[in-house]
């Protein structure tokens, strides 16, 4: 009876903490999801913002929107004034104001500080389910296993319901904020009202139920709109017109993006080779890219920089097309003129420093140096460019730099022992107290801690016995 009644104990543990584990993954983003960066997105994204995050108070050299690559219409924040939005969201857009929409919205639970408060919303959800697991343990260690069930089950419940009210109720203060800050920066909420439509009529489509918000992580979407359609159509900047050339970025961008994500066939289908407009032939430009047909793609390039010639990002797309054909002489110009077009935007300086380099000739390494310093100190996060600047440095000679530089790289793409071995190894060959010094013992002290974590695990492993048999 014992060993029957430890067993019972274990596995009602088990089944609270999976409820819990169950609810955070329902709120946390998925960390192993990858981050798409375009210079051309990047830079839309962040004047689509600039008026909200103004009329929100923030500061703009602290807030970033991130694009996930993923399908589904989705957008979330994670802690300090980061906006992620998934990919799937942006193609799901028939407008920027819509986009803007959802910006607004998450700048509300920036500014409402619900990352941070969520945490606490868990926390106490969690001490509900932890208290019941203990009263169920003591029922059960006391002969009543059935009424331990129903304890645990009840507080399980009871757990879920308060973390969904929680939740509810910081989307709802969120709904309000995002329709404050769209009417100060005189946006049109119509964008929004749309967006909140289609997820309604999503949520038909799945027949999920509209009329109990209980088991729900928002508030229902029916009563999201009618609380919203009486703010917006009340609002001086309902009838407020997007600014024409900002929507012709959004739809030249949605274009670019669905070349880029979709398969070449579903691409052809959206934008088929009757459609001449710039968006068309942007999308067609990544498919037949993607298609290996180098010939086709540079086509449509060059028939975007017939009417455009000095369009920063066309230039690159034709370079981009040229280095990945294995072609990168051919591609130095487009790329040199990108980069001095976009003031030496650091993703696009990345690629021209790659494709100096990819040439194989060393009278273009004193350049491709240059043009990847720049991008580095201008976007440290970009894990290719650092990669790119390591081998300039270790083909000049200068390893220290090199150790540096790959430190950066491993750091960026989740690898702390090479990051730790490599900042060890940079500041032997560096002067002290210089800035490249200092910057790989930062990187020696972040990453300490992770390889202690990653050496402890180790042990760990190695210490556990081997099963039986």
């Amino acid at each position: 009876m014992i060993a029957s009644r430890t067993i019972s104990t274990t596995m009602i543990a088990r089944a609270a903490l999976f409820v819990l584990l169950a609810m955070v993954l329902a709120v946390r983003p998925v960390a192993a999801q990858s981050i798409l960066r375009d210079a051309e997105t990047e830079a839309l994204l962040n004047d689509m913002a600039a008026p909200l995050v103004e009329a929100a108070g923030l500061q703009s050299n602290g807030f970033e929107i991130v694009l996930v690559n993923d399908q589904s219409i989705n957008a979330f924040v994670a802690g300090g004034q980061r906006v992620f939005i998934h990919s799937g969201l942006l193609l799901a857009a028939d407008n920027a104001n819509e986009v803007q929409g959802v910006i607004a919205h998450e700048l509300g639970h920036v500014t409402g500080g619900h990352a941070i408060s969520i945490r606490d919303g868990f926390s106490n959800a969690g001490n509900i389910s932890i208290l019941s697991i203990l009263a169920a343990a003591a029922l059960i260690a006391a002969g009543a296993p059935d009424a331990g069930m129903a304890v645990m089950s009840g507080g399980s419940r009871a757990a879920i319901g308060q973390f969904l009210a929680f939740s509810r109720v910081q989307e709802s203060s969120s709904d309000l904020a995002g329709a404050e800050y769209l009417s100060t920066a005189g946006i049109s909420g119509r964008g929004s009202l749309a967006f909140f439509r289609r997820i309604q009529n999503q949520e038909y489509r799945l027949a999920i139920p509209q009329t109990n918000a209980y088991n729900r992580t928002h508030p229902l979407s029916g009563d999201r709109i009618a609380i919203l359609t009486e703010l917006y159509e009340n609002d001086p900047a309902w009838d407020a017109p997007t600014d024409p050339a900002l929507e012709a970025r959004f739809q030249r961008a949605r274009a670019k993006l669905l070349g880029f994500i979709e398969t070449p066939q579903r691409t052809m289908i959206a934008y088929p080779q009757s459609d001449t407009s710039v968006p068309a032939r942007y999308a067609r430009a990544y498919a037949w890219h993607k298609e290996a047909y180098p010939d086709r793609a540079l086509a449509e390039v060059d028939a975007l920089l017939a009417d455009a010639p000095h369009d920063p990002y066309f230039l690159e797309l034709r370079g981009q097309v040229l280095l990945e054909s294995g072609r990168p002489d051919e591609a130095l110009p487009a790329l040199r003129e990108a980069t001095l077009n976009s003031r030496s935007n650091p993703l696009i300086a990345a690629l021209f420093g790659h494709a100096l380099i990819a040439t194989e000739d060393s009278a273009n390494y004193e350049e491709a140096l240059s043009v990847l310093r720049t991008a580095v100190q201008r976007d440290n996060r970009n894990p290719f460019a650092w990669r790119r600047l390591g081998y300039i440095y270790s083909q000049e000679g200068d390893l220290a730099r090199a150790y540096l530089a790959t430190a950066e790289y491993a750091s960026l793409t989740g690898q702390p022992r090479e990051a730790f071995v490599n900042a060890q190894q940079a500041m032997l060959g560096i002067p002290q107290g210089t800035p490249d010094w200092l910057r790989a013992q930062d990187i020696v002290m972040a990453m300490r801690g992770e390889v202690e974590e990653l050496d402890e695990d180790e042990r760990r492993e190695r210490r556990r016995p081997a099963p039986d048999g």
